[in-house]
């Protein structure tokens, strides 16, 4: 009898055992919370918010990279994703003009839009500090431009607003919120510096721009844009403006000309033959050009490749 029970009880404790085996494995899997979905306008705003949220969110950006954002018509996909979404995640200042429709559309009670450019300091297109501009004024009512995510300072704010909404959404993993939001900003800092470093000595820092995109890039970095072929989007230029470019370009010896992916090259490559400039072509987007897939190789990408541009000429 005894031999029995002692059998008896370590086939019990040998199922416990499995059990306890078993529970640590797979139980964690079936109760683990689904990740945030999420959506974000562009790419960079992805990459921060992956940054951040790490495997607690599902990201899905609405352009890709190649597309222009002041133009891009939503699709149908995108409305069902934002349907989905707990979170959407914009720019501001004009720049997604698409996205108040989409969000109406799609009719979501529990949607919550979150503007990253608030507290930023804007700048006008033309690049120049701003005087009247107050931070997280609307593009329309102060004339700043939308594109603050091109100075990593701004990119700080951003991902600010970025961890603070997710922790709202998901109190329980807040402390790994805030962790990944400070790995990256030192990340962030580093580069800034390094790319700091590589302009400090430049002879001439001057380009002409094909749109405005640039001011806060130029302005972070000390570049100094003489002009720009589109002064505002979805307008072509005159023919009397493209004259006094070319004018400008010859009499002032400008030689680079810092065109984007997302556009036509139809016209800084005729300003170039005419002038003799050199077109550099960035990308106001990760992923727009291969080898800049995050916002920091992108960073990157676009700096070193006016500091060469510049440094060649």
């Amino acid at each position: 009898m005894f031999r029995l029970t002692y059998k008896c009880m370590r086939g019990i404790g040998f199922a416990l055992l499995t059990l306890v085996i078993w529970s640590a494995f797979f139980i964690p899997i079936v109760n683990a919370r689904d990740p945030i979905p999420i959506v974000v306008t562009i790419p960079v705003l992805r990459d921060l918010t992956e940054q951040v949220g790490g495997p607690f969110v599902q990201v899905k950006s609405l352009l890709s990279g190649y597309e222009n954002e002041h133009t891009y018509s939503p699709k149908p996909s995108d409305l069902v994703a934002v349907r989905k979404a707990h979170l959407l995640f914009e720019v501001g200042l004009g720049l997604e003009v698409w996205v108040t429709s989409l969000v109406k559309n799609a009719g979501s009670t529990r949607l919550r839009v979150i503007t990253t450019s608030q507290g930023v300091e804007l700048l006008p297109d033309d690049g120049e500090a701003h005087e009247e501009s107050h931070p997280g004024t609307h593009g329309a009512e102060s004339g700043g431009n939308p594109h603050i995510w091109l100075d990593p300072v701004n990119v700080s704010i951003m991902l600010h607003h970025i961890t603070r909404a997710l922790i709202d959404v998901d109190p329980v993993h807040a402390a790994d919120f805030q962790a990944n939001q400070d790995a990256y900003l030192q990340r962030l800092a580093h580069v800034q510096q390094e790319l700091m470093k590589r302009t400090e000595r430049l002879p001439d820092r001057r380009f002409i721009a094909h749109h405005p995109a640039w001011p806060y890039l130029a302005k972070r970095f000390s570049f100094q844009i003489v002009d720009t072929i589109h002064t505002q989007s979805g307008t072509e230029p005159s023919a009397l403006h493209l004259q006094q470019l070319i004018t400008k370009i010859n009499s002032h010896h400008i030689r680079v000309i810092a065109s984007e992916v997302q556009l036509s090259q139809r016209l800084p490559e005729l300003l170039s033959r005419d002038t003799k400039a050199r077109v550099v072509v960035l990308t106001t987007m990760p992923g727009g050009i291969p080898g800049t897939d995050s916002y920091l190789d992108m960073l990157r990408y676009n700096v070193l490749q006016l500091v060469g541009a510049l440094e060649s000429t």
